[in-house]
């Protein structure tokens, strides 16, 4: 059997050397992918465009404009602003928020210390909408600090914010894209190998040469594991020297969490492999089977505890839902096995299980 495993292994080699596309999708993927959706997707706004009416006209108001322009998340609208025109400034994307400065602000500000500020803000996507809420009180806070400050408080909040002080969204979605595409290319990798003798012909060679289905199955599978260490290993790198994300854990224990997630992938794909009949086919069904799922349902963007049950349900089969745990835990908190070891276990077992039921599966075609 040691023989003839090598044997299919060192044949699964010289096909992926000598096939470029395979090449590209080991090599050039990867990195793409980092790069593209690491700067694409994020929640940090900037240069949010405001616009100003100011009738009160005075040094106080001024000093409002002034603590917004200097705050880095927004841009002042260089034109006066009208308040007609705040409805087409809004159709045309020009401001995302307009402040109104009442005339009566310094007045109200120098006497009993409150003052009403206007913010009209286009909401037309609610996240937009909230941020710029949010980001508005935070400068108003700081405006009213340092006009008011004598003015008594009841108590003072002190926050301290653990593992990401910054509060980067980067260092939470990019861990994130590791398990995105770990599990696309390690299951693109796989589900064509099959699809691939099939549509060469040379399916046939193999079912007739004294080989068993699970030792044509691992022979598929093993190679594409080092490759998918390789994969791991350039994410997490890029994902350091672009996004300085951090590594707090241990690389040893994110390295065999990433082994168990590639076994996983890897097993995933040859599943469709043994289903697909062409090499498009299992490409397709691939991309499907991974992208959505994994960046919908697994916790990437949304939160689980918000979806619906029978969503919830669904989520909590997909192998991406525990290595995104394990590998945000393990980069950002710094986490061990002792508080990993369920997930581990789980993404484990749903391994063994794929890979089972591909090597039943193939030996029911085999037959």
């Amino acid at each position: 059997m040691r023989r003839r495993l090598i044997a299919i292994i060192r044949k699964e080699f010289i096909h992926i050397f000598r096939d470029w596309r395979t090449l590209m999708i080991i090599i050039l993927m990867p990195i793409m992918m980092i790069v593209l959706y690491g700067y694409a997707i994020t929640l940090d706004m900037r240069n949010i465009s405001f616009g100003v009416i100011d009738d009160a006209r005075t040094a106080e108001s001024r000093a409002l404009v002034e603590a917004f322009a200097e705050n880095g998340f927004f841009r002042a609208w260089p034109h006066e602003v009208r308040r007609a025109d705040i409805e087409q400034l809004f159709m045309q994307r020009d401001v995302d928020v307009v402040i109104v400065i009442p005339r009566e602000f310094s007045e109200t500000l120098g006497t009993d210390r409150r003052s009403s500020i206007q913010l009209i803000i286009d909401a037309a996507d609610s996240n937009v909408g909230t941020f710029v809420h949010n980001y508005s009180e935070q400068v108003l806070q700081i405006y009213n600090r340092r006009m008011n400050g004598k003015l008594p408080v009841l108590f003072e909040l002190s926050p301290r914010i653990f593992y990401n002080p910054d509060m980067n969204s980067t260092n939470f979605f990019v861990p994130g894209l590791v398990a995105l595409i770990l599990m696309l290319i390690s299951a693109l990798l796989t589900s064509i190998a099959i699809a691939r003798e099939k549509e060469t012909g040379t399916m046939e060679q193999i079912l007739v040469s004294p080989v068993h289905a699970r030792e044509i199955v691992l022979g598929k599978v093993l190679p594409y594991v080092l490759l998918g260490l390789l994969n791991a290993a350039m994410i997490i790198v890029s994902a350091r020297i672009l996004f300085d994300v951090p590594l707090r854990g241990s690389l040893l224990l994110l390295g065999l969490m990433s082994l168990a997630y590639v076994f996983v992938a890897l097993s995933f794909g040859l599943m469709i492999s043994t289903a697909a009949r062409t090499q498009l086919v299992a490409m397709f069904g691939t991309l499907m089977a991974t992208i959505l799922p994994t960046i919908m349902l697994s916790g990437f963007i949304f939160p689980i505890d918000s979806m619906p049950p029978v969503l919830q349900y669904i989520a909590n089969v997909l192998p991406a839902t525990y290595f995104l745990i394990i590998i945000r835990a393990i980069m950002l908190k710094g986490v061990g096995l002792e508080a990993l070891w369920s997930q581990a276990l789980i993404l484990t077992g749903i391994g063994i299980l794929l890979i089972a039921a591909a090597t039943r599966r193939f030996r029911m075609r085999l037959e």
